[in-house]
């Protein structure tokens, strides 16, 4: 089989103290549409990079590598020279860094034990941790010191340092749903259409859902639901610049009817169209066929 390329492969190998924000990290990456993996050993990486060029569709990666795989670290610089000689990849260390008593703070506070300190002082292992990391410190492109970093400040430096892409990674998930099968657990908005026009008793539209225009129409020619409609659009294009200056990543904005048919479907349309022009928009419909999944089963 031929061997695919890809252009570039934009490589970021998270490492770090224990305990100095390499999870908020890997996270913040995974937000970037980065491809993640979590301790990978290093000598591992060059078998990895060939898994990825016979794919020929990834192309920004991040690695954490950390005291778990200490037993590696001594090959880490020689497998990063091979990757470099390949001239197709953008390869940077990241080194999350805080001082000693806020590491000691963290420990106590999380109630963990530090790797290199199973039978000891946790100040110890830090010492020890600081001793083993000094060359790759030395030898990484960005050091950042989150002592006194929120999760939400130390995701803000990482992007501002690593989203190389003009567009936002902030979406919004619209989902219509039915209060008859329970609200979503990760809705972060929700709002109820229940005292709409209801199409379920019209009995052409009741077989039909808020995507066929028929009850679009319906729903949407009342008086109401376009009073409605047009506050509701205000106050949400309102408050949405709030929550991704905040940092959020996403917003699941959750609108229920009866039965998710209808109404909540019909609405969820409208606002989730309106918002594609601006945001990174998925609109789901989580309860559209239930109702005619029930009525086959019996």
């Amino acid at each position: 089989m031929a061997e695919k390329e890809i252009d570039s492969l934009q490589l970021v190998i998270i490492t770090g103290m224990s305990g100095a924000g390499k999870t908020v990290a890997i996270q913040s990456f995974e937000d970037m549409g980065y491809f993640c993996i979590d301790n990978l050993p290093p000598t591992l990486i060059p078998k990895f990079w060939e898994l990825i060029k016979e794919s020929g569709k990834i192309s920004k990666i991040a690695l954490v590598i950390d005291l778990r795989s200490r037993g590696f670290f001594e090959e880490i610089q020689s497998m990063l020279i091979e990757l470099e000689n390949t001239k197709l990849v953008d390869t940077s260390i990241l080194f999350l860094d805080a001082s000693d008593k806020e590491l000691v703070s963290r420990y106590k506070e999380t109630r963990r034990t530090h790797p290199l300190a199973m039978d000891g002082m946790v100040t110890e292992g830090i010492k020890k941790e600081r001793s083993m990391l000094a060359a790759i410190k030395a030898e990484s492109q960005l050091v950042i010191d989150t002592t006194n970093l929120t999760p939400r400040q130390l995701r803000e430096q990482i992007m501002g340092n690593f989203n190389r892409t003009d567009s936002t990674s902030f979406r919004v998930e619209m989902v219509s749903f039915g209060f008859k099968y329970g609200l979503p657990i990760d809705a972060d908005i929700v709002m109820d259409v229940r005292f709409l026009p209801n199409p379920h008793y019209v009995a052409e539209l009741r077989p039909l859902n808020g995507t066929n225009k028929e009850v679009y129409d319906y729903v949407m020619e009342s008086d109401l639901t376009e009073e409605f409609y047009t506050k509701y659009e205000d106050l949400i294009l309102c408050i949405l610049p709030g929550y991704e200056k905040e940092g959020k990543m996403s917003l699941t904005i959750a609108i229920g009817c009866t039965g998710g048919q209808h109404r909540s479907v019909a609405l969820t349309e409208r606002l989730g169209h309106r918002l594609e022009q601006d945001y990174r928009t998925n609109i789901t419909h989580r309860d559209m066929h239930k109702r005619k999944e029930t009525v086959n089963r019996s």
